[in-house]
């Protein structure tokens, strides 16, 4: 029926499409396009045919698992801010975004693809980090912890500036300290 939604997968039809979605991040991630898709359902622990279910085509995977990685780091926001202090959940989110750009990174050949065939999976990102970004940032400025002026695409842009200048995983650390210089930025004048 048009404009109903499709029914919610059962829990281990969603288990296998989580594991696929996992198992694709790392694949293109690390290998890039010229991985299988063979070679993904096997590291997923299924058969091709249900990858093919879930994911008719290479792009719609690509896509897909791109997609899944920004929802994962966007819904970090609201969790972190139940666990900690505004400013420390914006500070561990932080480290998770340097990790989404390190896998969007990596998977940059496959996600080309994506786009070559027509696909736009950049298509919401940008509103998306900024919404995530944005909360983050009311809270602090809410508590006290973090200032009231800070813009919330300034920081993602100052976040976009850690990530590509500190790529890869043995610069790890200097991305980590850099997040610290960051976060002082934030954090100063807050409560006046």
């Amino acid at each position: 029926m048009p404009g109903t939604s499709p029914r919610p997968l059962r829990a281990d039809a969603q288990r296998n499409r989580d594991r696929l979605l996992a198992a694709a991040v790392r694949a293109f991630a690390h290998d890039g396009p010229e991985v299988t898709l063979e070679a993904i359902a096997k590291d997923a622990g299924v058969g091709i045919g249900t990858l093919y279910r879930n994911f008719p085509t290479r792009e719609a995977l690509v896509e897909a698992a791109y997609r899944n990685e920004l929802n994962r780091l966007c819904d970090a926001a609201p969790r972190l801010l139940t666990a900690s202090p505004p400013d420390v959940a914006a500070r561990a989110w932080m480290d998770h975004f340097i990790d989404y750009m390190t896998t969007k990174r990596g998977m940059a050949d496959a996600l080309r693809a994506v786009i070559a065939s027509g696909g736009d999976p950049f298509a919401h990102s940008r509103e998306a980090l900024l919404g995530a970004v944005g909360t983050l940032l009311r809270a602090g400025a809410e508590a006290g912890t973090l200032r009231t002026d800070a813009d919330r695409d300034d920081v993602l842009v100052g976040l976009c500036g850690v990530a590509l200048s500190a790529a890869g995983p043995e610069r790890r650390a200097q991305a980590g300290r850099l997040l610290d210089l960051l976060m002082d930025g934030l954090r100063y004048r807050a409560g006046q």
